[in-house]
């Protein structure tokens, strides 16, 4: 490809910033700088060490929002990588580089399709903004949550938000998410008393006492799940206990758990629940739960029928609407009653060695987030 278009010379120009979580590298500001002629308002929220951006058009509803983050993982050993992580390149019809995907390539498709849409449709109904952070990628505390914090209390409500996380599977917009599961975590510590392995009568191992909670926390069926969730899953990530010594029983248990539940549950009944599993096993523990984010769905609504539609009309297939994966910033959103869905590019290789998309699916996402807010914000 000799000549890029617009949308992937804006990808290039993020993706050379090495934006590490919570870094932005300016990728806010020239966003804001390149929608300003358009009629966009700038407003730099930073909270700690967190960039935010809010930008809108408009002052009326309804209120159509892009929802993404300008920051990126770290790109890992740089000499795995077949190119440079943070000089993007496109070879083969692939665009390489850290975030093609994850989701500076949504961000500028996103751009471009609101250049476009705004110089077809000057007097559209309604109001566009964007909603941008560079925190997603890390401890999500100071970014889109405080932004939406800030909106609601100056009653400022989001009506429609589409989150350009990379949703798609074997082609752009075959899959679009219209909910994530919630997500709940704990840090459990379980006490017993440290002593010689010859001398266990003096002593008492945790591991051996919480073996029976564990395996019973396991094979427990939190629920079934319905028609848009996969049952509650229950998965223990972390487990360390002992001094490395062969001869020494250790004295305590740490254990790193997480639930991803669905709208079947709710995490005070997880706890309830797990906590009295804990009980009954007799053992002494101290516990710390820490909720990321609560289960959210859009069975139905202007945003999907807008969305489906759109992918009919650019791509001319049937998308598929799914909850699957892991949690994003709509988690946030959803809660204040928008509607919120997630699209973009496909996900194979996010946070991978090697990030890379199809080039030409960066033009056919624009070309979908056009349609999309043609669909919402244009009346017959």
């Amino acid at each position: 490809m000799t000549q890029l278009s617009p949308t992937l010379e804006l990808a290039f120009d993020l993706i050379s910033r090495p934006s590490v979580t919570p870094e932005d590298k300016g990728c806010q500001q020239l966003l804001a700088d390149r929608l300003a002629p358009l009629g966009f308002k700038a407003e730099h929220l930073r909270f700690y060490d967190t960039d935010n951006l809010w930008l809108r058009r408009g002052d009326s509803g309804p209120l159509f929002t892009f929802a993404g983050h300008t920051d990126v993982v770290p790109s890992g050993p740089e000499e795995e990588w077949e190119f440079p992580p943070f000089e993007p390149t496109i070879h083969n019809g692939m665009l390489c580089g850290r975030g093609a995907a994850d989701m500076k390539g949504s961000i500028a498709s996103v751009v471009t399709a609101i250049e476009r849409f705004i110089a077809k449709h000057p007097s559209h109904k309604g109001s566009i903004a964007l909603l941008i952070t560079s925190d997603e990628e890390g401890d999500a505390t100071n970014g889109t949550v405080k932004v939406v914090e800030t909106l609601e209390t100056r009653n400022e409500k989001i009506d429609w938000c589409l989150v350009g996380e990379p949703s798609s599977t074997e082609k752009v917009g075959d899959v679009i998410k219209n909910g994530r599961r919630g997500s709940l975590g704990a840090k459990l510590t379980i006490k017993g008393i440290q002593g010689h392995v010859a001398y266990p009568h003096l002593a008492e191992n945790p591991i051996h006492t919480c073996a029976p909670a564990i395996a019973e926390l396991a094979v427990t069926e939190w629920d079934q799940g319905n028609e848009f969730f996969p049952p509650t899953s229950f998965q223990i990530s972390n487990f360390n206990a002992g001094t490395s010594a062969t001869n020494v029983i250790p004295g305590s248990v740490d254990i790193v758990c997480n639930f991803r539940f669905s709208t079947e549950q709710t995490d005070t009944g997880l706890r309830t629940r797990f906590e009295q599993l804990l009980d009954r096993h007799n053992l002494k523990y101290d516990l710390q739960w820490h909720l990321s984010g609560q289960p959210f769905l859009n069975a139905k609504g202007d945003l999907v029928d807008a969305s489906v539609e759109a992918i009919r009309t650019v791509c001319g297939y049937e998308t598929e609407l799914s909850t699957a994966g892991g949690t994003s910033d709509g988690r946030f959103i959803a809660p204040t009653g928008a509607q919120v869905l997630e699209l973009g590019p496909c996900n194979a290789t996010i946070h991978k060695v090697n990030e890379r998309i199809t080039a030409e699916d960066l033009n056919t996402l624009s070309d979908i987030y056009e349609q999309i807010m043609v669909n919402l914000l244009v009346t017959d």
